[in-house]
């Protein structure tokens, strides 16, 4: 049986065929679905695996009809809040008014990630695994490995430790600290290059799942070359909390044959997945968010072409308007027209990494170690170019020369909620700065590039500081997040209180601090932030 990978809905009824243990508590929603495929139908053109992989690639950024509404918890209302690429303009949600963007953290909403990751990626990637090493086919456990990683690194990025090396071995799952959770990723990872790039070298034209794949359609070498810009991504996220390890992966990466992430089209080694845009979704049906103030005040001043290719103008006046972080909403009348949606079609493809960032992720090594043979200039300037080609505009050039500076954030609405620029890095390369410097300008250049990631946007944020972010207007913590800080990651799930209580309690003693968002994750110790 052959799947059409551009039908909205089909392939998710399919791919959400998982055969089970039994088991209780918040587990048991990994249970078997009675009205799914037989494991004899499953064998059919790959079905056994190939389904759970499209399931899996379903919900690293979480896509499908009616799904908005989990995207919106899982990334908008976290990483793309926290990261500054959006502000909410809802003035109450069923959680109430006061939520993530205020850093009060509402069970649900801290519930949601956390289990539907582990039900819709893990539990998929449990059945690919056990099918696959049933078969024989090493290849495609490679490949399950590659996604699972990309989608648990987000997860423990919001979290820290997790139930992770011991997953699928019992009901109530001890959690791994995060330190050994990269490391296992950092296992995962070289495993899975070294087995995919053997199965490519053996067969270059040979496809894997392709009728299973919505990001590379098969393609095995775009994969390893995925992978390996991933592991430098993970190398660089600890290096602050471990050098050696971290310069230990990233050399690995800097030196396999197969290279990054390059090319910008889709399907021709830029990852994007071709589904039903949450996004859209979210902005333009829901009408709930906006742009954030942080990303108007780099796009404005700098004035980036990218700018009108990632936001809408306002209805009302026309520009490109943001809305201050954490506003304690009473009329969202009072912004709808006169801010920016996100500027994106419903069935636009959604991007999971860029060959832009690869360039980013090189220039930071380079910078840091000295490994490779381009200057930090050149791949500071290569990512800056991809990010212009990969975005459809033009003047690369003349931006790189730039001297702009970040715009001081002006309040559209009227509700004069204005605030002064926090940054006067340029777009031009200056090679006589300070490295803390050089490493601001690539970081910052970096978040211009990946949007909409706003995971991996926070994610950077926290390890580097960069950019600068304008911190909420109202913090309802209570304490437990600094505002100057910012909010530093999310609580365990309630659910997990209640369902895995002794094993959550010694993950909290993991964490070395309070079970809150003002802990640092392990990674997380840059001295300068």
């Amino acid at each position: 049986m052959k799947l059409n990978k551009f039908i909205t809905g089909s392939l998710a009824v399919m791919a959400s065929a998982v055969v089970l243990s039994s088991c209780t508590s918040e587990f048991d929603k990994w249970n078997t679905d009675h009205n799914s495929a037989t494991e004899e139908d499953m064998t059919h053109d790959n079905m056994n695996t190939g389904a759970f992989f499209s399931q899996m690639q379903h919900n690293v950024f979480i896509v499908g009809l009616d799904k908005g509404a989990d995207y919106q918890v899982e990334d908008m209302l976290t990483g793309g809040l926290f990261s500054g690429y959006f502000s909410n303009i809802k003035a109450s949600y069923d959680v109430g008014s006061l939520h993530n963007a205020h850093y009060l953290m509402p069970d649900k909403w801290v519930n949601l990630p956390f289990n539907d990751t582990y039900t819709n990626l893990m539990q998929p990637w449990l059945s690919l695994k056990t099918n696959s090493d049933k078969n024989g086919t090493a290849a495609v456990t490679a490949l399950g490995n590659v996604v699972k990683v990309f989608g648990m690194s987000r997860l423990a990025d919001m979290y820290g430790p997790l139930p992770y090396t011991r997953f699928g071995t019992g009901i109530n799952v001890a959690y791994d600290s995060q330190e050994d959770v990269y490391k296992a990723f950092f296992a995962e990872l070289d495993d899975a290059i070294d087995v995919l790039t053997s199965y490519h070298e053996a067969s270059a034209s040979a496809k894997l799942l392709a009728n299973f794949d919505f990001v590379f359609g098969g393609d095995v070498e775009s994969w390893v070359k995925f992978a390996n810009t991933l592991r430098l991504r993970l190398a660089l996220r600890v290096a602050y909390a471990n050098e050696a390890l971290a310069k230990q992966e990233a050399q690995k990466s800097i030196d396999n044959s197969q290279g990054f992430l390059e090319k910008t089209a889709l399907h021709a080694n830029n990852a994007k997945y071709s589904y039903l845009n949450p996004i859209w979704e979210v902005t333009q049906s829901f009408g709930d968010m906006r742009m954030g103030a942080s990303i108007d005040s780099y796009l404005n001043g700098y004035a980036d072409p990218r700018a009108k290719v990632y936001f809408a103008e306002a209805a009302n006046g026309g520009g490109i308007h943001g809305v201050y972080p954490g506003l304690q909403i009473r009329n969202q009348s009072d912004y709808t027209a006169k801010t920016s949606v996100a500027n994106v079609e419903s069935n636009a493809a959604i991007q999971w990494m860029s060959a832009a960032e690869s360039f980013f992720l090189r220039a930071e090594a380079k910078l840091r170690w000295d490994m490779g043979a381009s200057s930090v200039e050149e791949l500071y300037k290569a990512g800056v170019r991809a990010s212009f080609q990969e975005r459809g505009v033009s003047g690369a050039d003349a931006y790189l020369e730039s001297n702009n500076v970040p715009a001081t954030f002006t309040d559209n609405s009227g509700n004069g909620r204005d605030a002064s620029a926090l940054s006067t890095i340029t777009p031009k390369w200056d090679n006589n700065a300070q490295t803390e410097q050089k490493l601001e300008r690539i970081i910052t250049q970096k978040y211009l590039a990946i949007f909409p990631d706003g995971q991996e946007a926070w994610s950077e944020y926290r390890r580097t500081g960069y950019p600068k972010l304008f911190t909420v207007d109202h913090n309802a913590s209570n304490g437990a997040v600094n505002t100057n800080l910012q909010i530093r990651r999310l609580r365990f799930p309630a659910s997990e209180y209640s369902n895995n209580n002794a094993n959550v309690q010694a993950a909290v003693g993991l964490l070395g601090g309070p079970d809150n968002g003002g802990t640092k994750l392990w990674w997380d110790k840059n001295p300068k932030h």
